[in-house]
């Protein structure tokens, strides 16, 4: 063993005992996060809510509907290319979606805003994926025609992609970054299912998709709470994909909690929170929220990690209702009620955890947890990522009854036993690259023979 030594790394502060907090920011990406505007994401929004209405159904006009609304984020896309060096390209990609006697009375052509940001390493074939979907809705879900400004719901998530854009097209990653603004989500997440399902279909290696759907609005309804410091990341526990045989290993792990999806939103907390001040990321142990579904679902129900960012306070005054004042109450999802300070700092999380991971080295490889004999002590053994170059590896460890990880131990090995029992403790393993960027945890299979 050349090189091992313990990070004193706590990422919750314990009540019984005081701990320093240590926080190591990569200069590039901290400036990446610093160039994110409130004022641009204002500006995107209110822009978004000028098209009256962005119904998946509506119909085409010159300065109204989606597709008016789709060509304005293409041309955005667009005006971005020559600060890339060649590697951004942008394109509607059209698809048409059959009737379902549902929400799609005859079949209809729907189209995905698309940048995709290629990667510069010709041997790392990772894609990335951070959507919103830019359709709207007011109270009835098939009303094409009345005003449905969407302000937040989606204009939120739509603007923060295009300042996002703005930013990292002119970065270098290794991996490739996916830029998407789907449409259809109010009609059942159908923009966001035919990406899924062509990913799959094509054999993507998509790593993660993060979904932002509703991130600039910091008051709730009813109990009137104003507060821009939190925001949740939604994850699935038992993956929606789950094969046999990665249920009777869940089962046998007891790694209920510890889903690639969950890894992820861990990793988001882990690396958001480090870059962007004032900001708590709040870990929802569901896949989303009662009575409302996300673009993330499509993903995760074919095999794929995904998740979803969230404002933490919920405004229903401004969700899904048709503009109008009643009993003193303005209603409708208009500008006038999101924070753009607060969609700023969600954004800014988005960037990091994004740029972390597009630098990274991938995971590392066939992760395991020696449980073939009785101990008090665990050793875990893995191999190199797939692609990048891995300068070192962190073994994470947290007691079962903790949802972050609690310390990161550190070795330039490929095995590590430390003094701490398996049956108390669960353990994961991230590689970490040469300018110390981390890949996401991998949760160890049991090695029983």
């Amino acid at each position: 063993m050349r090189k091992l030594f313990l990070i004193f790394v706590f990422f919750a502060v314990s009540s019984l005992q005081a701990q320093t907090q240590i926080v190591q920011r990569d200069a590039e990406i901290a400036k990446m996060v610093s160039e994110i505007s409130a004022q641009n994401l204002e500006q995107y929004v209110r822009d978004l809510a000028g098209f009256k209405t962005r119904h998946t159904l509506s119909k085409q006009a010159e300065n109204t509907g989606i597709l008016a609304s789709q060509k304005y984020a293409l041309n955005h896309f667009k005006s971005f290319e020559n600060e890339s060096g060649g590697r951004l390209s942008s394109e509607i990609d059209f698809f048409t979606i059959p009737a379902d006697n549902r929400r799609i009375p005859t079949d209809s052509r729907l189209g995905n805003v698309i940048a995709t940001l290629k990667g510069t390493d010709p041997n790392d074939d990772r894609i990335f994926i951070i959507m919103a979907h830019i359709d709207s809705r007011a109270l009835s879900v098939m009303d094409a025609e009345i005003d449905a400004p969407g302000a937040n719901d989606d204009g939120s998530g739509v603007a923060a992609i295009i300042e996002l854009t703005r930013i990292m097209s002119k970065k270098a990653f290794p991996a490739t970054i996916k830029f998407v603004i789907v449409s259809g989500e109010e009609q059942g997440l159908k923009g966001a299912e035919y990406l899924a399902k062509k990913a799959k279909a094509e054999n993507w290696n998509l790593v993660a998709t993060l979904n932002n759907d509703m991130i600039g609005n910091s008051r709730s309804s009813q109990t009137d709470i104003s507060d821009n410091t939190r925001v949740r990341i939604f994850s699935e526990g038992v993956p929606m994909a789950e094969t046999d045989q990665m249920a009777a290993i869940r089962r046998y792990t007891n790694g209920e909690n510890d889903s690639k999806s969950r890894q992820l939103a861990r990793f988001i907390k882990e690396i958001g929170e480090r870059y962007m001040d004032q900001l708590e990321v709040k870990l929802i142990y569901r896949n989303d929220r009662f009575l409302r579904g996300g673009d993330h679902t499509p993903f995760a129900r074919e095999g794929f990690t995904a998740i979803r960012v969230c404002e933490m306070n919920e405004n229903y005054y401004a969700q899904h209702e048709n503009v109008r004042v009643e009993d003193g109450i303005q209603y409708g999802d208009l500008p006038e009620f999101m924070d753009f300070e607060y969609m700023r700092k969600v954004t800014g999380i988005n960037l990091a955890s994004l740029a972390y991971l597009a630098t990274a080295p991938s995971e590392p490889q066939m992760v395991g947890i020696d449980v073939r004999r009785l101990s008090n002590t665990s050793t875990l053994r893995w191999e190199a990522p797939k692609t990048g170059k891995a300068k070192g590896y962190y073994v994470l460890m947290r007691e079962t009854s903790d949802s972050m990880w609690q310390k990161k131990f550190y070795t330039e090995d490929m095995t590590l036993t430390i003094p701490y029992s398996k049956d108390n403790y669960f353990f994961a393993v991230q590689a970490v690259g040469e300018g110390g960027h981390e890949s996401m945890a991998i949760f160890p299979q049991p090695i029983t023979r």
